[in-house]
């Protein structure tokens, strides 16, 4: 039985494009092509339908199209953009967002890289990124701990529109896109790309080297959706070096006006249920067409189901972006100030849930503790997308609920102990920090992977004798360790004045009042900061699609060239791809 459609209540007022999950249960939402986000929080309840928005800081640069993703350390990574400050630039620049600072870092761009542009990439299970280069064949790794980029295996054919899908067995498979109908795949461990086989069927728009999303089941095989009326199934091989085998999954149907249909560059992802929902539309085979409308398809395992669409799928199917939530739902946004909220029916099979094998019996609000347990990354990176919108919800969330009156919190995770999937009975971890303020009283935690919740276990939750304000830091954090909210700095640390006299005390008072006004002022010269990098932001040129002739009018004649130019240059590629990829030539 197919799911339901419900708007959000409160729907965003700007055009919602890419989203990704963060570790605190929130949701980052960017507007389409301009360097603002927003956070979508769930209501007191967990519930998204009635969630609310509030600002991020704004990146540093406009971005359209680019890879994502986040990191090890809750971190959100962004690198790239087939358009990028208003121009088609495939750039290399790239930031890091760290919500508990909500600011914004640029960070450098692979030795002697001139275009990343919408790039594939991934996340290995150590916590690196592996990124592909748009218009070659080289791969970097970018390192999170290091802020450093390496050099990675170069691919048989280049990264360009390729979908990259991380398997159980710590291997990255890929359909080559300008080298189909055949497949590759990374070995990790030996930093290799080898052969990956031959598809049974071709799942690539020959003119615009286009391909749909791919993810991991839970039975450890690969679902891809393809750009032609075209399905395909991997399944990894007992020795991760060997090829492995494709079969054809079920073919796409026409629409109900007799057009053939595809995934042209277009999201999926895989639901607690098992099934995966994705995106096809119209497809002609011309490289510049994308055609409308939407339309909605769940793989069963088997067959592919057509479920009602969202009223916000009129639009073409690329501009379409998926988020699975915590609750199992999954969000849809389609670069429109509209975002629906699909429920799949059924249930995650009990296999497939995270389990709890040791969790503290009593927290604190505002501090960090350590869990353990098996399949907190869940069976699969979840979320997919063509290539330029990564989004993959592979890490555990910890979600408390009070056990008296219902209220939901999300506990910030980070330093997970992997970012691989499908790790079996393996004990890993994750550090949860309590959020600060949360009341006092008995919760049921859960650990929460791909919208899959494990079995709850009972908790505690201790309040700190005071908030954490800044205002209170002194008592919080050294008032603490000297057993006194006054305190002067001797040789090995903070000691405490109260028995030195009043004469001391009132000195002490006094420099603790003008440490007090210091932090205020940096306080307040920080949200001027931040109001005026929104001011900035606006006014940095939005990045549009020009090749679909969005933003600006431009003159006919400069979109035909556009379009020529795209078109020779995959005409090029074509020509490329007709030579089989032979791992006898791989270094």
């Amino acid at each position: 039985m197919a799911g339901t459609w419900q708007p959000l209540s409160h729907q965003p007022n700007f055009n919602a494009s890419t989203m990704l999950l963060l570790t605190d249960g929130r949701v980052m939402c960017q507007d389409a092509g301009t360097a603002n986000w927003r956070l979508l929080t769930p209501d007191g309840t967990g519930s998204y339908v009635n969630g609310t928005w509030s600002n991020v800081a704004p990146m540093h640069h406009t971005r359209l199209y680019y890879a994502s993703a986040v990191l090890k350390d809750g971190r959100v990574f962004v690198s790239g953009g087939e358009y990028s400050d208003g121009a088609q630039s495939e750039t290399t620049t790239g930031e890091i967002y760290d919500p508990r600072t909500d600011t914004w870092t640029e960070i450098s761009a692979p030795a002697g890289w001139t275009e990343i542009g919408d790039a594939p990439c991934t996340v290995l299970p150590d916590g690196r990124v592996l990124v592909g280069q748009i218009n070659g064949t080289k791969t970097a790794i970018y390192d999170p701990v290091t802020n450093q980029w390496t050099a990675a295996a170069s691919k048989g054919d280049r990264s360009s529109e390729e979908t990259w899908v991380l398997l159980g067995d710590n291997t990255v498979v890929t359909a080559q896109c300008t080298a189909h109908p055949g497949a590759e795949k990374y070995l990790i461990s030996n930093n290799q790309w080898v052969s990956a086989g031959t598809l049974p069927v071709d799942l690539i728009e020959a003119s615009s080297i286009e391909i749909g999303a791919g993810v991991t089941l839970p039975n450890g095989h690969a679902f891809v959706a393809g750009a032609t009326p075209h399905t395909a199934i991997y399944t990894p091989p007992a020795n991760p070096a060997q090829p492995g085998t494709w079969t054809a999954g079920p073919n796409i149907p026409n629409d109900n006006k007799g057009q053939t249909c595809g995934s042209k560059d277009a999201p999926g992802c895989l639901m607690p249920n098992g099934n995966v929902l994705f995106v096809v539309g119209p497809v002609d085979g011309i490289s510049g067409d994308y055609l409308k409308p939407t339309y909605f398809y769940e793989f069963d395992g088997t067959n592919l189901i057509r479920v009602n669409d969202p009223p916000n799928a009129s639009g073409v199917p690329y501009e379409g972006r998926m988020m699975l939530l915590p609750t199992g739902q999954v969000l849809f946004a389609a670069g429109s100030p509209q975002i629906h909220v699909y429920t799949p029916s059924g249930s995650p099979n009990n296999g497939w849930r995270p389990t709890i094998t040791n969790a503290p019996g009593q927290v604190h609000s505002g501090l960090s503790y350590t869990l353990f347990g098996t399949q907190l990354n869940g069976l699969s990176q979840a979320c997919g997308y063509g290539d330029d919108a990564g989004c993959a919800t592979n890490y555990p969330l910890v979600r408390l609920r009070n056990t008296t009156n219902g209220k939901v919190y999300y506990c910030r995770t980070f330093d997970h102990s992997t970012m691989a999937i499908a790790t079996g009975n393996s004990i890993q971890s994750t550090s949860f920090a309590v959020p600060g303020g949360i009341p006092e009283g008995t919760y049921d935690l859960v650990v929460v992977a791909n919208g899959i919740p494990s079995a709850s276990v009972s908790i505690s939750v201790m309040s700190l004798k005071i908030p954490f304000p800044w205002a209170a830091v002194w008592q919080w954090l050294i008032g603490s360790l000297t057993d006194g909210p006054l305190w002067a700095i001797g040789p090995n640390g903070p000691i405490p004045v109260d028995p030195m006299g009043t004469k001391v005390t009132a000195q002490v008072r006094a420099a603790r009042k003008q440490m007090l006004q210091s932090i205020r002022v940096l306080q307040k010269i920080g949200a001027q900061g931040i109001q005026q990098r929104l001011k900035i932001s606006q006014k940095l040129p939005r990045s549009f699609d020009l090749e679909a002739g969005e933003g600006p009018v431009v003159a006919s004649s400069v979109k035909s060239r556009q379009r020529k130019k795209r078109s020779q240059k995959d005409k090029s590629n074509s020509a490329k791809k007709s030579k089989p990829y032979d791992a006898s030539k791989r270094k």
